[in-house]
C-alpha cells in the first residue's frame, strides 16, 4: 500500500512507535476533495431547506454561511486535535459514516424544527440554520486534518503536502458550489440532493479499508516583506474603494437603490434597484401608472369590484408602492397592507417617493411568505404578488405551497394577480402558471403578443381566483393602453402552459428556468 505513495517515510528511532504510513496520493486527494465539497453542497442546499420556514433574507443567508464557517473552524480544530492523540486510521472512516448519517437526518430535523421555529426571528434563524448544517459540516471538516496528519511522513515536504491538500480542498468547495448552483438544484429536488450526498459519504466511509500512521509538522510563516506588501495592497484597495463613485443613493441590506427625477415630468420619480428600473411614482397623480404591468394590475383591480368600492388588498412586495397608492386613490377607504422585505427601501420611499403610511396604507417589513403565514383566512379581496430579487421572483414565493397560502388568505371570490418577468423560451412563466393552476380553479394571463409568441422577454401578469374571473372587460381595456397586450383566457392559458413543471418547496429551480441558454 505504501508503495503507491510518493512520500518518503523516515525510519523510526529504536524504541519508538513507527509512524502510520501515508495514504496513496490519489486517495488522500479524493478524501479531501469529497469532504470539502460536501460541506459546500450542504451550505448551498441549506438555503433551500430553511427558506420556507424563515424566508430567504440577508440574515438567513448570513446565518447559513456563518454556521458553515463555524462548522469548518471547529471541525478542523477538533480533527487536528484528535489526529495528534489518536491514529487517524481509526477516525477517518467513522467520521465519513457519521457525516453521512448526520446529513441524512438533516431533512426530518429541518422539517420538524422548521414548523416550530417558523417566523424568522433572529434566534429562530440561527437555531434552524445551526441544526441544518453545523453537525454534518463539522464532521466533514475534521477529515482534512486527519488526512494531512497521515501525509506528513517527510518533514522536508510539509509545506508542499499541506499546500497541495489545502488547494485540493478549495477546489472541491468551488466545484461543489458551482455544480450545486448550476446543475444539481436544476436537476434534482433538494431532498434527493441531500440523501444522495448522505449515501455517497456513508458508502465512502464503509469502503475505506486501510489506514496509515501519523506524523506531525508545521508550515513556515510568510516573510515579513510579503506581509508588508499585502498590507500595503490592502490599504491601496481600501483607498480605491472609498474613492470610487457610488451608484447608490442608499445601499440597503438588500439593494443598491437610487431615485431619479423624470426629465419629462418634474413630479415623476423612477426607482432603480441594483441598477434595474423597478418602479415609477408620480408624486402629483397617484393614478398615473407608467409601466404596462402596473396598468394591467390597475385594470384587473378596476374590474374585480364595483367602481369606488373599497377593497381589502394585500401586496407581496412594495417597491415604490405604486399600486397601493393607485388603489387608495381610486377606491377611497381601501385597506392596503404591504409586505416589503427591505426596511431600508421603505425608509427611502418615505423620504423621496411620497410614501405616507397610516391605518389604510400599512407597510410591514419582513419576508412575504413568512408574514403571509400569519394572515387570517378569508381576509383579503385582492392579493398582488410583485416581489423580486433583482429581476427574479424569489423561489420560495413561486411554489405551490406559497400559492396555497395565498388562496387561504383570499376570500372565496378574491383575485390574485402576480407579476412575473421571463424571457424566451419562457420556461419559468409556464412553470409558474402550472403551479398557480394547481391551486386555483380559474387562471388567465395578460402579456405582450411578442412575449406570448416567444419573441421577446417581458412582464407577464397571472390572474387567478376560485371564482369566475372578471375577464369580459379586459380586452377592451387593454386596447386603450399605449403598449400592446393581449389576454389569454383560461383555455388558451392552459394550452400555452402545456405540461410545464409544477414548482414546489422541494423542487423550484427558478434561476435555472429563467436561464436563456
Amino acid at each position: 500500500m505504501s508503495s503507491t505513495s510518493s512520500d518518503v517515510i523516515t525510519e523510526p528511532v529504536a524504541g519508538t512507535t513507527a509512524p502510520p504510513r501515508a495514504l496513496p496520493n490519489g486517495l488522500a486527494a479524493f478524501l479531501v476533495f469529497l469532504s470539502s465539497g460536501a460541506v459546500l453542497v450542504l451550505e448551498t442546499v441549506s438555503l433551500r431547506l430553511v427558506g420556507p420556514y424563515v424566508g430567504v433574507t440577508l440574515q438567513v443567508t448570513s446565518s447559513v454561511i456563518g454556521m458553515a464557517l463555524a462548522a469548518i473552524a471547529y471541525g478542523a480544530w477538533m480533527g487536528g486535535w484528535l489526529a495528534d492523540r489518536r491514529d487517524p486510521r481509526t477516525l477517518i472512516a467513522p467520521a465519513l459514516v457519521l457525516a453521512g448519517i448526520a446529513t441524512a437526518v438533516t431533512l426530518p430535523i429541518v422539517r420538524y424544527a422548521g414548523e416550530v421555529l417558523r417566523g424568522g426571528a433572529a434566534s429562530a434563524v440561527l437555531l434552524l440554520t445551526a441544526v441544518t448544517v453545523l453537525l454534518p459540516a463539522a464532521l466533514l471538516a475534521g477529515i482534512t486534518p486527519l488526512v494531512v496528519k497521515l501525509q506528513l511522513a517527510d518533514l522536508r515536504r510539509t509545506g508542499q503536502v499541506v499546500g497541495k491538500l489545502s488547494s485540493i480542498g478549495t477546489l472541491g468547495g468551488i466545484t461543489a458550489t458551482l455544480g450545486t448552483g448550476f446543475i444539481l438544484v436544476a436537476a434534482l429536488p433538494s431532498s434527493v440532493i441531500v440523501l444522495a450526498l448522505a449515501a455517497v459519504l456513508g458508502a465512502t466511509g464503509l469502503a475505506l479499508g486501510f489506514w496509515l500512521r501519523r506524523r506531525s509538522g508545521g508550515g513556515p510563516s510568510a516573510p515579513g516583506r510579503a506581509k508588508a506588501a499585502l498590507a500595503l495592497l490592502g490599504l491601496s484597495a481600501a483607498g480605491l474603494t472609498a474613492a470610487a463613485p457610488n451608484p447608490c443613493d442608499v445601499e440597503t441590506a438588500y439593494h443598491c437603490a437610487r431615485v431619479e427625477v423624470d426629465p419629462q415630468w418634474p413630479e415623476g420619480r423612477t426607482l432603480y434597484l441594483n441598477s434595474a428600473e423597478h418602479s415609477y411614482v408620480d408624486l402629483g397623480e397617484p393614478t398615473h401608472l407608467k409601466y404596462g404591468y402596473t396598468q394591467w394590475i390597475g385594470l384587473v383591480a378596476d374590474l374585480a369590484r364595483p367602481a369606488r368600492q373599497p377593497v381589502d388588498a394585500l401586496h407581496l412586495g412594495g417597491g415604490g408602492f405604486t399600486v397601493p397608492h393607485y388603489l387608495a386613490a381610486t377606491r377611497p377607504g381601501t385597506d392596503n397592507l404591504v409586505f416589503e422585505l427591505d426596511g431600508g427601501l421603505v425608509d427611502l420611499d418615505k423620504r423621496e417617493l411620497g410614501l405616507r403610511t397610516g391605518p389604510q396604507l400599512r407597510a410591514r417589513v419582513g419576508d412575504a411568505r413568512v408574514l403571509l403565514g400569519g394572515e387570517p383566512t378569508d381576509s383579503r379581496d385582492l392579493i398582488v404578488g410583485d416581489a423580486f430579487g433583482h429581476l427574479v421572483v424569489p423561489w420560495h414565493l413561486a411554489t405551490r405551497e406559497m400559492a396555497a397560502d395565498v388562496r387561504r388568505v383570499l376570500r372565496p371570490d378574491g383575485v390574485y394577480v402576480q407579476n412575473v418577468i421571463d424571457y424566451p423560451p419562457d420556461r419559468f412563466i409556464k412553470a409558474e402558471l402550472a403551479t398557480v393552476s394547481a391551486v386555483f380553479e380559474h387562471v388567465a394571463l395578460i402579456a405582450p403578443p411578442g412575449a406570448v409568441a416567444g419573441r421577446q422577454g417581458a412582464n407577464f401578469l397571472i390572474i387567478a381566483s376560485d371564482a369566475p374571473l372578471p375577464l369580459a372587460g379586459i380586452p377592451a381595456g387593454l386596447k386603450l393602453l399605449p403598449e400592446p397586450a393581449e389576454l389569454l383566457d383560461e383555455a388558451r392559458t392552459a394550452e400555452w402552459v402545456g405540461d410545464a413543471q409544477v414548482l414546489t418547496d422541494d423542487y423550484a429551480p427558478v434561476d435555472q428556468l429563467l436561464a436563456t441558454a
